[in-house]
């Protein structure tokens, strides 16, 4: 490889990164430089070695800047909506990742969650790790976008939230985190939009989330959910799928087994 492959490529991330763009694919890096696919690698193992590059996914590099040097990366928000739109697929920010953007501080969650039709195994770059979960009709789920340094990104909507923290209660951190998320949260719902959300989940989620804001003290934010609940459920279920129903308590209004000594986490 020649000497100067190293500082021309360098020189091409500085130019990519002073017009805004801070990812590109290994492909593009060769084409840029006129060498082999060997160089252009031996080219990108260097770069990385010194912390001016990461690479998030196969064939798929970012520029980190200086002050994200002790990640090791950009921040997944940062990456993840270029990464998805290269690869043609459709996803949202999703559980407690999404919560962050709408208020819910105090339950940062260590990895990036991300939604999809399909489950992928988890993306891990330097101290950032981006966990997928898998969702039936995510093209049905209402999504907001919001800006960041590096473009926007699309996040379920505070209602569409909610909703998939009791539909992935274990990937959220159990009822009690779940309940201090809605707690926070709740008196921003819209009664309306949480209705609709619901319609693109299954309505055992709608049975266990209504009782939950009643449990936190946002029930008057689930009175049109309790009647979306009165229409399509048609069965008694668990608070806690899986656990033992013995001895607890009946929510009639919600058709529920409240199956959970809920201590909600601050």
């Amino acid at each position: 490889m020649s000497e100067s492959a190293a500082p021309r490529a360098r020189d091409i991330i500085v130019d990519m990164a002073a017009r805004g763009r801070y990812h590109f694919t290994s492909s593009e890096l060769r084409s840029a430089l006129g060498v082999s696919e060997a160089a252009a690698r031996q080219t990108l193992s260097r770069l990385a070695a010194k912390g001016e590059i990461a690479s998030p996914a196969r064939g798929f590099y970012v520029v980190v800047p200086p002050e994200y040097r002790r990640l090791g990366c950009l921040p997944a928000d940062q990456f993840i909506s270029a990464l998805m739109e290269r690869r043609g697929i459709p996803y949202y920010v999703g559980l407690l990742s999404a919560a962050q953007y709408y208020g819910a501080a105090h339950h940062r969650p260590q990895e990036f969650q991300v939604v999809l039709e399909q489950n992928r195994p988890a993306i891990v770059c330097g101290s950032v790790k981006v966990v997928f979960v898998s969702r039936k009709n995510l093209a049905a789920v209402p999504v907001e976008r919001f800006n960041n340094p590096r473009g926007t990104i699309r996040v379920s909507s505070l209602e569409a939230t909610v909703v998939d923290l009791v539909g992935y209660m274990r990937r959220a951190g159990g009822v009690d985190r779940v309940a201090g998320v809605l707690s926070e949260l709740g008196d921003a719902i819209d009664p309306g939009r949480l209705v609709e959300a619901s319609k693109s989940a299954s309505v055992l989620w709608a049975q266990r989330l209504g009782y939950l804001l009643e449990h936190v003290g946002s029930g008057d934010k689930a009175v049109l959910l309790k009647e979306h609940v009165g229409r399509r459920a048609r069965n008694f279920t668990r608070l806690l799928p899986g656990c033992d129903t013995e001895g607890a308590p009946r929510s009639k209004d919600w058709r529920l087994f409240a199956n959970a000594n809920i201590e909600i986490e601050a």
